[in-house]
Order: structure tokens, then C-alpha cells, then sequence
């Protein structure tokens, strides 16, 4: 089984956790594929350079930002991400540090269960696709003042959003930025997108949940802030700078994410363990 390892060198744990996976690999018939930021094409390491490897699974190891990096590169492979968190938060990961080579070890004997989670393609004008695991996000850079954006649904105009910027979120990104910005959270299952104005200048927008099947077009009006001021975000991580006028249209992508789990945890037992979801009554301390 050919198992790839994508993280973030800044936890400190992390060497200690790749010297035990390199170590287990073996034993199990595995080799291990490391991405470059990991040290993967460095002589000596026992694993092999992650670019063009042929993958089965890829094993995440750092925070959700890590898991959504990898999950982008997992998704366009085809295969499943199962993420070992070494973060704070960790929303999305199956397992804590401490349970990354048994992690291994269900990913070898097929002990784990995989949720398909619908992903997004953004196009900024007539330039290529990317890719979102949780959200399209239009916003402005350094200058306070507001930015008016059409939103049209298949179509269909919804309106004129004026405040900071405006979401769309997949079912997995509604419990990141849009839920910060008031907007639902909604069960992976569901196929929908949660639209969701930033700062908004009206108290009466609110949240719109549409088909995920929908084609939504979403451009900036005029007047704007200087043209370097407009940006287009993905997961928070990809950025592009956005012309005043020009469109960015966001529909599902043709092949989920699959995100695997060596857990029995429900999401709702996620939402109550790492949102602290619910009365005080189910906290500690």
C-alpha cells in the first residue's frame, strides 16, 4: 500500500511522529511518500518524494489548515485524507498525535469509514478552476469601507450584498469562517451551500442556504476600493486578486472530497466535543 504523509513542520511532535511511522511502515507493507515541506526527497529519510507518487490514502498531520491543503490534492486524486491533528482545534481530523501509527495501522487493514463531503470550484473570470474544501470567499484587503456584490442563483438574481465581503460555504466549511459570520451550521449530508454576507451593511440580509446543484455568479460593483484591495480566497489559503466588474463563478465540483475516519465519532458528537455544543451541563471544569 502506498500511503502519502502531507503536515506542517512547525509542531513540535512532528519528527518524533514521522520517525514512528517510518519505523512502522515496513512491518505493515507500506511505503510511505512524503511531501517536499516534510523532507521527502531527502536521501535517507526511508520514504519517497509525495509529487506524481501514486497514492491509496493520504494521512494529513497537523491542524484543520493542513487537512484542507491535503484535502485539495487528495480530492483531485480520487483517493481518501484522514487526518491525525496536532493542532488546537482539529474539527476535521480523526485522531490526536499520539494515535498517528495506529492510525496507520486502520488505514492498512481497511479499519476506517469515509464521508464523502461535497467540494466547490471557483473560476475568476475565464481563468482555470480551484478547487474549495470549505468556502469561496470574496473580501477586500486594508481599506475600511464597504464593497457591493451582485449574487445570481441559476440565473437568477438574488440581490445586492453590501458589507466586508461575502462566503459560500460547502456543508464542511459551514462550521469554519461562515459560521463566525453568522451563518448555519448544516450536517455534512445535506447537498446544499450556505451563502453569507460578511459584516453585512443591512441587518436584514441573513444567510441563504441554495442547492448545491445551483451555479451562483457573484461580481463585484462598482464603486470599489483600489483594484488591489479585491481579493478571492480559497479555504483561506488560496488567493487571488479580483478586477472590479469581473465574475467568479462557483459551483459544486465534480468529485467529492473523501474524508476517512478511524472513529466512531458522529458529527454531532464533534460539534459537542470541539464546539462545545450545548448547556453548560455537558462541560467539565
Amino acid at each position: 500500500m502506498n500511503v502519502g504523509l502531507v503536515g506542517n513542520r512547525r509542531y513540535q511532535a512532528m519528527d518524533q511522529i514521522l520517525d514512528a511511522l517510518k519505523a512502522e511502515a515496513p512491518k505493515l507493507g507500506v511505503e510511505l511518500f512524503l511531501e517536499s515541506k516534510l523532507g521527502g526527497a531527502a536521501p535517507g529519510t526511508g520514504a519517497k518524494p509525495l509529487d506524481g507518487a501514486p497514492l491509496d490514502v493520504l494521512i494529513s498531520l497537523g491542524g484543520d489548515g493542513t487537512l484542507l491543503r491535503g484535502a485539495r490534492l487528495a480530492c483531485l486524486r480520487g483517493i481518501p485524507i484522514l487526518g491525525v491533528n496536532l493542532g488546537r482545534l482539529g474539527f476535521l481530523a480523526a485522531a490526536g498525535p499520539g494515535a498517528a501509527v495506529d492510525t496507520l495501522r486502520r488505514v492498512v487493514s481497511g479499519a476506517y469509514t469515509i464521508e464523502s463531503r461535497l467540494a466547490l470550484t471557483a473560476r475568476v473570470g475565464a481563468g482555470a478552476e480551484c478547487l474549495a474544501v470549505n468556502d469561496v470567499v470574496i473580501h477586500k484587503g486594508g481599506i475600511a469601507r464597504i464593497i457591493r456584490i451582485s449574487v445570481v442563483v441559476d440565473g437568477q438574481e438574488v440581490g445586492v450584498y453590501s458589507g466586508d465581503g461575502i462566503i459560500v460555504a460547502t456543508p464542511t466549511g459551514s462550521t469554519a469562517y461562515s459560521m463566525s459570520a453568522g451563518g448555519p451550521i448544516v450536517v455534512p449530508g445535506v447537498d446544499a451551500l450556505v451563502i453569507t454576507a460578511i459584516c453585512p451593511h443591512t441587518l436584514a440580509v441573513r444567510p441563504l442556504v441554495v442547492s448545491a446543484s445551483a451555479t451562483l455568479v457573484l461580481r463585484v460593483l462598482d464603486p470599489v476600493p483600489a483594484p488591489e484591495e479585491l481579493l478571492v480566497s480559497i479555504d483561506g489559503q488560496v488567493t487571488a486578486k479580483l478586477a472590479p466588474q469581473q465574475e467568479v463563478t462557483v459551483v459544486r465540483a465534480a468529485q467529492p472530497v473523501l474524508l476517512a475516519r478511524a472513529d466512531a465519532e458522529s458529527f454531532f458528537v464533534r460539534l459537542r466535543a470541539k464546539l462545545q455544543w450545548g448547556d453548560l451541563s455537558d462541560r467539565q471544569g
